[in-house]
């Protein structure tokens, strides 16, 4: 796929040929002095948007005397990192003079390929060199001898630059609509843990708001397998891309739609989930099942119970288990955590606004998984 104006063949050539890489360090932490400056110090895990500005960390000139210095508009990737958040193409062009460390490498142009094109070669392809070509199990890493060698395709400069342009705008939308998640969701935290404890209301015990339910299937896929997550309720399929459960579900228990569920062994973390997607589904024995009592609005409900406040507690009732992961809630401690409440007028109101919010923010990650998609296939469709 190429603009109208655009034709012939393009060219081949190599990393090597075409860029000087640099990989570069880390000064010694030992001396507190050089990480209070002024100078960008890139780590792998800041390179996550199309360009980079100001870095958390920065260090001092004479730091900066032992790195080299990258001009503005240099590309930059994570060569090293674990599996879930490490090498798998991400990049960034940097927008102040700057230093990286060494679990990152820098590309200098010295041929007829410019950085904002390799950044969008290496969108397509960064991924799949990550998987392929990482070394290492758990902290995977990309060398100079792997990047050098290997073959790119570009036009001229022209085409590059149109190119450029057009992935850049892409790129500039998909900056503004994260940004608008990250607004809702702060949002939507604050008016959480605000507005959920107002004046002239009740100590309420979680024992008195949930009632656990007791439903367990009877026959094998009797409904749909559900996962409760730190980050919401799934269809298992969808979350995992397969079924994960055991062949044989009976037994398993059963949600309702607006029921509560939670993960003994992960509640201190926020695996606790109001579902308002499913009809009827059902979970792993592990987990517990609630229905809310009346007089309680559910969205409220449901609102409290992922509070900073809630995880504090949850925390509080959470025993250490085999694993620094896992810890496992004392239920009748948790059946006596108080939370303070409102009139169900109040209530109704609260529950209603995040609502609203919450609905905004999935209509937003909608919205970013389409240009996240447009974007890859596009790049599939433009880059060789």
């Amino acid at each position: 796929m190429r603009f109208p104006e655009f034709e012939g063949e393009w060219e081949e050539s190599t990393i090597e040929k075409q860029f000087e890489l640099y990989s570069g360090n880390t000064p010694s932490r030992i001396n507190k002095e050089l990480f209070n400056g002024t100078i960008n110090w890139i780590s792998s895990g800041e390179l996550k948007e199309h360009y980079i500005y100001s870095t958390k960390e920065r260090i001092s000139q004479e730091a900066a005397n032992n790195l080299k210095l990258l001009s503005v508009g240099t590309f930059v990737i994570a060569i090293y990192g674990l599996e879930a958040e490490g090498v798998r193409g991400t990049g960034s062009i940097t927008q102040e003079p700057s230093t990286i460390s060494q679990a990152c490498m820098a590309f200098t142009p010295k041929g007829e390929i410019t950085n904002e094109f390799l950044y969008s070669w290496y969108k397509k392809h960064g991924h799949v060199i990550g998987v392929k070509y990482a070394q290492g199990t758990k902290q995977q890493n990309l060398s100079y001898d792997i990047l050098e060698k290997f073959k790119i395709s570009y036009p001229n400069v022209k085409e590059q630059d149109k190119l450029n342009l057009f992935f850049s705008l892409i790129d500039k939308r998909i900056s503004t609509q994260n940004k608008i998640i990250e607004k809702l969701e702060t949002l939507i935290k604050g008016i959480s843990n605000r507005l959920l404890y107002a004046d002239n209301s009740m100590s309420i015990r979680i024992g008195e708001m949930l009632i656990e339910r007791s439903e367990r299937t009877k026959k094998n896929n009797q409904y749909e397998i559900l996962s409760s997550t730190v980050n919401g309720i799934f269809s298992q399929r969808d979350y995992f891309s397969k079924d994960i459960a055991s062949d044989n579900n009976v037994g398993y228990k059963i949600i309702h739609l607006h029921d509560i569920v939670l993960s003994p062994q992960n509640l201190w973390m926020g695996n606790i989930n109001f579902n308002d997607k499913f009809d009827i589904g059902i979970v792993s024995p592990s987990y517990k099942v609630f229905s809310i009592a009346d007089g309680f609005d559910k969205k409220y409900v449901a609102a409290l119970l992922k509070t900073h406040h809630a995880l504090y507690n949850y925390m509080l009732v959470s025993e250490q288990g085999a694993s620094t992961v896992r810890r496992n809630l004392n239920y009748e401690a948790f059946e006596q955590l108080v939370f303070k409440i409102p009139s169900l007028n109040k209530q109704q109101e609260i529950g209603h606004v995040i609502s609203l919010l919450k609905s905004q923010l999935e209509n937003a990650n909608l919205l970013i998984k389409t240009y996240n998609s447009q974007k890859q296939y596009l790049l599939r469709q433009m880059f060789i």
